[in-house]
């Protein structure tokens, strides 16, 4: 399909509002995506005409929603790369998977035992590690990032270790944009033979994914950011990997056979996922991995990114804008600071004019410390955002420049 901003933004009905008085400009899109009308209408449809819960039903409608959630997996798979559905595990979203992924390791690490993560990494794929930390004695690594955004490559390189068993890295940032060189870390981790896990988030909305061609052994992603609803992500495991895991929690679905003195757990990925799965939020997934499907990658990306561009040119012009991360390789994440101005401030007056934006540490408190800042501004832009919005951003941040200076 040919890429019509305008076409796209009238399938998102939430864009047609207004707020304060202006046209809503929504630039909080690594926190949360819209949701197309697709989305919104296989939702509704699914619990307009059949609804039931999965699995083990003989009824039509448990056999209808039982079809529609495990399409939804086939989905999944098929966008990350994935060899099988098996290979994919529903989750609440990335933050869940990340949890799963550390729990599922518990029983390989013992004291001592070393995880290598970035310091530019969301909370959700660091507090996992120092549960580790805190109750087996592993010891997490932070690997520095450098005045510019990226890693330092060489100090990455140098704390491999024989003890090294878990390396964990976000494959974009959702505060940076920085895209970092997971195919090569990963090779790295493999080569130290440690187990390689994926913080995918962001980098499935703004880029095709091959789980496979990256070699990552466990993959997590989310569907909120992806224009689906909330409360549905899912991580990828390699069939050995998630075979030899841990399960996260216990209950029905999860178990083959329940005997007084012992448990026999289902295969994957049924083994991870316990009691009633989010069902509904799952097939709305499947609409909007359909949804993204049609466009071709690389067109968004170079929309996304010329509006990003142009933001980020027209800002470089005030002298109060300082900029958080300026990697070669990045997504259309822009992080700033205005010079003398909190950044609360900065996003309660850009609100007043119908401007969306994040302001604060974006769950990152480890990178703010790394930069000496104690939160930033962040705009972060999808594929409905238009040039047109990236001005009035800018003329906002004008106005926010002279009012708190």
């Amino acid at each position: 399909m040919s890429f019509d901003v305008n076409a796209i933004r009238e399938q998102f009905p939430i864009l047609s509002r207004e707020v304060n008085g202006y046209p809503l400009a929504y630039l909080d899109n690594a926190a949360s995506a819209q949701k197309p009308r697709a989305v919104i209408d296989a939702l509704s449809r699914q619990m307009e005409t059949s609804y039931a819960n999965v699995h083990r039903g003989l009824h039509t409608m448990a056999n209808e929603t039982t079809e529609g959630f495990e399409g939804a997996r086939e989905k999944v798979a098929k966008f990350l790369g994935a060899p099988s559905p098996d290979n994919i595990v529903f989750t609440k979203g990335a933050t869940e998977a990340l949890n799963l992924a550390a729990y599922g390791l518990m029983h390989t690490i013992k004291p001592g035992d070393e995880i290598i993560v970035t310091q530019m990494e969301h909370h959700s794929n660091i507090v996992p590690w120092h549960f580790m930390r805190e109750r087996l004695g592993a010891v997490l690594k932070f690997v520095p990032v450098l005045e510019n955004g990226t890693l330092d490559i060489d100090a990455f390189k140098s704390m491999f270790s024989p003890k090294t068993k878990i390396v964990s890295v976000v494959y974009m940032s959702n505060v940076l944009g920085t895209v970092n060189p997971v195919k090569q870390i990963g090779k790295w981790a493999h080569e130290a033979g440690a187990t390689f896990i994926v913080d995918g988030t962001q980098a499935a909305v703004h880029q095709k994914v091959d789980v496979v061609d990256i070699d990552a052994d466990l993959f997590a992603m989310t569907g909120h950011k992806l224009y689906g609803p909330t409360g549905i992500g899912a991580l990828y495991g390699k069939t050995d990997k998630l075979e030899r895991m841990q399960p996260f929690n216990g209950g029905g679905e999860m178990i083959e056979d329940v005997f007084e003195d012992r448990v026999i757990y289902n295969e994957p990925p049924h083994k991870f996922e316990a009691g009633t799965p989010p069902i509904l939020e799952a097939i709305a997934l499947g609409a909007a991995i359909d949804w993204v499907s049609q466009f071709d990658f690389d067109a968004v990306h170079k929309h996304e990114m010329a509006v990003y561009n142009h933001a980020l040119q027209g800002l470089q012009e005030m002298s109060s804008f300082k900029l958080l991360g300026d990697a070669p390789e990045k997504g259309p994440v822009l992080a700033f600071n205005l010079e003398g101005a909190h950044a609360h401030d900065v996003a309660q007056i850009l609100d007043k004019y119908g401007v969306a934006v994040r302001a604060g540490q974006h769950c990152t408190q480890p990178l703010m410390e790394r930069f000496e800042i104690h939160g930033s501004v962040r705009a972060s832009f999808g594929i409905y955002n238009s040039i047109d919005e990236a001005d009035r951003l800018i003329a906002g941040l004008n106005k926010a420049s002279l009012f708190l200076s």
